[in-house]
């Protein structure tokens, strides 16, 4: 009992401590064109809200991807077209097309905010609890010491909250991996990890790590038997978790390679956003944050 009240107490100041960043301004506010991080997620919603899902990716008349045009993995874009749909509930000019166009005001702020703290209760926060009571070693007390230091990282909370983005859930995601992992349930924990990686491309820096340990565990238990049943298990979840994250597109293989050149553009410059941005300084402040937190 003991245990869960300061679990509970944890959690509390977590979301104390997000809601109190995400009261300031953010990055880009009230600077046109761009506006900042808060208006690209906002104009995905307008797009995927909008424009039929095979025009998500490409640009035409109503989607200019200079204009913050989407360029993350598709289970970013149906989160998106969810949030779409509940902001169309509340006020339709939040994702009005071409007119939403740098929408700012005090309402549509909250519900952006709140968004994000939805999706870190759903996802990242039970991750983090669950690993830190399940997988880390000592006392009940040190359990939770790791779960304040992890659920008060000031870098994550920050860029979600203080800049505005959604890393919460693709480390969530990737938490839960590894507590599935953990706890021997590597089908599952294959799966989570999937979807980390369909959420955001930057998952990448952990996927080494995911594949050594699956591919040893296989090794280990013996190729001949039930390591190479295990492998096939494994690379039929996998398999299966990115066709049906990718379904929409995989009808023509052009729809695919555009999403694939969007996620990776090498074509048109990895640093285009920060080179053709007022901000430009602001976005290099976030990747280099981004790529502190995730590689840790």
């Amino acid at each position: 009992m003991q245990t869960w009240s300061l679990v509970s107490i944890c959690v509390l100041l977590a979301i104390i401590a997000r809601w109190g960043v995400s009261l300031n301004s953010y990055s880009g506010a009230g600077k046109p064109p761009m506006f900042g991080d808060y208006e690209a997620q906002r104009h995905w919603q307008e797009v995927t809200y909008n424009l039929p899902i095979q025009e998500w990716y490409f640009n035409t008349t109503n989607n200019d991807l200079n204009y913050w045009g989407l360029d993350y993995p598709p289970l970013t874009a149906y989160h998106s077209w969810i949030c779409a749909y509940i902001a169309k509930t509340i006020n339709p000019e939040w994702v009005e097309l071409h007119k939403s166009r740098g929408y700012e005001n005090t309402q549509h702020k909250l519900f952006m905010r709140t968004t994000v703290l939805v999706a870190d209760l759903l996802i990242y926060i039970p991750a983090v609890v669950l690993y830190c009571l399940y997988l880390t070693d000592g006392s009940s007390k040190k359990k939770v010491s790791i779960m304040f230091c992890f659920l008060l990282y000031p870098g994550l909370i920050l860029i979600d909250y203080g800049h505005f983005q959604y890393n919460g859930v693709s480390l969530g995601f990737a938490l839960w991996g590894i507590l599935a992992l953990g706890l021997g349930w590597d089908v599952l924990g294959s799966m989570a990890f999937s979807l980390a990686l369909n959420y955001k491309q930057m998952e990448l820096y952990h996927a080494l790590p995911f594949f050594c340990y699956l591919l040893g565990k296989c090794i280990k238990t013996g190729l001949m038997g039930r390591g190479l049943f295990l492998l096939v298990r494994i690379g039929v979840t996998v398999l299966a978790t990115f066709a049906l994250c990718w379904l929409p597109f995989l009808a023509e293989p052009s729809q695919a390679m555009q999403v694939v050149r969007r996620i990776f553009p090498v074509a048109r410059g990895l640093f285009e956003s920060c080179l053709h941005s007022p901000g430009g300084s602001t976005f290099l402040y976030q990747a280099v944050n981004k790529t502190n937190l995730l590689a840790l």
